[in-house]
C-alpha cells in the first residue's frame, strides 16, 4: 500500500466535509487506488470548535510554514476562502514541490495564469474541480472525455442561493426580500448576500469555465454581471405569460466572428429547455460541443459533503500521478 500525505488549509465547513470524505471513504479508496492517503496536518485557528470527525492535536499547526516545508507532504489542500493569502499560500506550497488542490473560485478566477503557469514551472499539478459546481464534476469532463470537440456555448445555473430564491418566487408569487430572509434563515444565503445576489459568484465560476473550455482568460470584473435584485414579482409572471422562467444564467459562447462573449445576468428560460427545471439550490451546467451535441451536468453545487467529494477527487487523481512516477 502506497502512502500519500496531505496538508490541509482550513477546516471549516468545506474542510471538515473534505476530512469527513475521506475518513467514511478510506477503505474503498485504499482497495480500488491502492493509495493510503493521510491528512497529517492541518492549518487552523479554531482548534476547540466541535466537528464530527476525529481529529487529533497533533494534526493542527498555526504555522503554515510547516505544511510548505515538510519533506513528507505531497498535496495541499487550500479550504481558505478569499483571495489572499489563499493565493499566496497556494503559490508557496508549488514553490515547494507540493501538488494544491482547492475549491476556491475566487482566488482561481483572480489569479488564474499566475496560478497554473506557477504550477507548470513547479512541475506539480493543480486541480480545482470543486471550484465550479461543488460535486458536479464538469471540469474534469471538459479538460478529458470532451476535450475532443470545439465548445460552442455553455450555460449555467452555478449559484443555488439565487436559484433558491428565484424557484420560490416563481412557484409562491412571493417577493424577492420575503424569499431572502427565508433563504437566510436556512443556510441558504449568507448573512450578506451580495456576492451571490449580485453575480459575482458566478462570474467568478463563468471565468474558470471559460478559461478551460475555449482557452481564453477573461478575469470576471470584465464579465458583464448582472444579479437578481431587481428581478419582481411581474417580471416572473410575465415570463410565465411567455412559458419560461426567470434564471440567472452565466453564459460563454463564441460568437460567428470568433471572439468569446461571456456574461452572467437573469434570463428568460423556455420551460421545455432542461436548465428550466433546475430548481431551488440545485446546480447545472448545459454545453453544446460540435462533436457530442447538448449535455447536462447536474446536482449539488455547493455543502461540505458535495464539495468534499471533488476535492478528495482531484486529490486522488494526483495521488495516482504521484504513486505511477515512484514506480
Amino acid at each position: 500500500m502506497k502512502t500519500i500525505k496531505i496538508g490541509l488549509l482550513g477546516l471549516g465547513n468545506i474542510g471538515t466535509g473534505s476530512y469527513r470524505t475521506l475518513e467514511m471513504n478510506r477503505d474503498s479508496i485504499a482497495s480500488s487506488s491502492g493509495i493510503d492517503l493521510r491528512i497529517t496536518k492541518i492549518l487552523e485557528k479554531d482548534i476547540l470548535r466541535k466537528r464530527d470527525i476525529t481529529v487529533s492535536p497533533e494534526q493542527f499547526t498555526q504555522d503554515p510554514a510547516e505544511i510548505f516545508t515538510d519533506p513528507e507532504i505531497d498535496i495541499v489542500i487550500e479550504l481558505l476562502g478569499g483571495i489572499e493569502p489563499a493565493t499566496a499560500f497556494m503559490l508557496e506550497a508549488m514553490r515547494n514541490g507540493k501538488s494544491v488542490v482547492t475549491a476556491n473560485k475566487a482566488a482561481v478566477a483572480a489569479n488564474y495564469a499566475l496560478l497554473t503557469s506557477t504550477a507548470k514551472e513547479n512541475d506539480v499539478s493543480f486541480r480545482f474541480e470543486a471550484s465550479v459546481g461543488g460535486g458536479i464534476p464538469v471540469l474534469n469532463a471538459i479538460t478529458t472525455v470532451l476535450q475532443a470537440n470545439k465548445f460552442e456555448e455553455i450555460l449555467g445555473i452555478l449559484n443555488g442561493t439565487t436559484n433558491y430564491i428565484l424557484t420560490q418566487m416563481t412557484e409562491y408569487g412571493l417577493d424577492y426580500e420575503d424569499v431572502l430572509k427565508v433563504a437566510q434563515e436556512k443556510g441558504f444565503a449568507e448573512a450578506d448576500p451580495t456576492a451571490d445576489v449580485e453575480g459575482e459568484d458566478v462570474a467568478n465560476k463563468l471565468s474558470i469555465l471559460t478559461a478551460l473550455a475555449f482557452g481564453k482568460y477573461i478575469p470576471p470584473k470584465e464579465i458583464s454581471t448582472v444579479g437578481i435584485t431587481g428581478i419582481t414579482k411581474a417580471d416572473i409572471e410575465s415570463a410565465g405569460k411567455n412559458e419560461c422562467k426567470i434564471k440567472l444564467i452565466a453564459q460563454t459562447k463564441k460568437t460567428s466572428s470568433g471572439v468569446v462573449d461571456c456574461s452572467v445576468k437573469p434570463m428568460e428560460i423556455p420551460e421545455d429547455h432542461p436548465l428550466a427545471g433546475v430548481n431551488n439550490e440545485f446546480n447545472a451546467i448545459f454545453i453544446r460541443g460540435n462533436a457530442v451535441g447538448e449535455l447536462m451536468f447536474y446536482g449539488k453545487g455547493a455543502g461540505p459533503m458535495p464539495t468534499g467529494s471533488a476535492i478528495m477527487g482531484d486529490v486522488l487523481e494526483i495521488a495516482r500521478i504521484l504513486t505511477a512516477h515512484r514506480n
